[in-house]
């Protein structure tokens, strides 16, 4: 699966890891907000990298396996963050997640018998140093995001975006490249 390679969705080990996670899932999203350290405690246990102590997730999140996710620095993210982490999401540094963002790694075939056969692969997606993604805003598998880009509110990420640009639209693209 980590490999890009084709998988069956329905592999006994990784239904298992699945449903493990939607326990711990199940257990942040129940907590008060208050619950800052209790909340703080099992994020840190689930995530696979979080780079500090600053990250913040607001609930309800909803991630796939956690460990394939990677927060950098100062990470924030608002209500509705969903990552499908079935390849390798990496978020860099100071990133601004607004809400009910979804995150996709997970691919399937368009052809109606191949899609039945559950069988699916993964893409990774990169998110650079510095990015803002607005509200509502969908990522595509296999998709890098640049450093210093703001994706706007609504945008389908179907393609990479480079760096130090503003872009927006279904499919997403850049409507203004931002002067350093």
């Amino acid at each position: 699966m980590l490999a890009g390679e084709i998988y069956s969705a329905t592999d006994a080990q990784l239904l298992k890891e699945l449903n493990e996670t939607k326990d711990i899932i199940f257990q942040f999203n129940s907590l008060p907000p208050s619950a800052t350290e209790e909340r703080k405690k099992i994020l840190y246990s689930l995530i696979g990298h979080i780079a500090d102590d600053k990250a913040i997730v607001n609930q309800p999140f909803y991630c796939d396996y956690g460990k394939q996710i990677s927060f950098g620095r100062r990470f924030f993210a608002n209500f509705g963050l969903t990552i499908l982490d079935e390849a390798c999401v990496t978020i860099g540094d100071d990133c601004f997640i607004g809400p009910n963002v979804s995150i996709y790694t997970a691919c399937h075939s368009t052809d109606p018998d191949e899609r039945n056969s559950r069988q699916e692969w993964a893409l990774p997606v990169t998110i650079g140093d510095s990015v803002w993604i607005g509200g509502s805003v969908t990522i595509l598998p296999g998709v890098t995001i640049g450093s210093g880009t703001t994706i706007g509110a609504g945008s389908v990420v179907t393609k990479d975006i480079p760096d130090h640009v503003v872009a927006a639209g279904n499919p997403c693209r850049v409507v203004k490249k931002i002067q350093k």
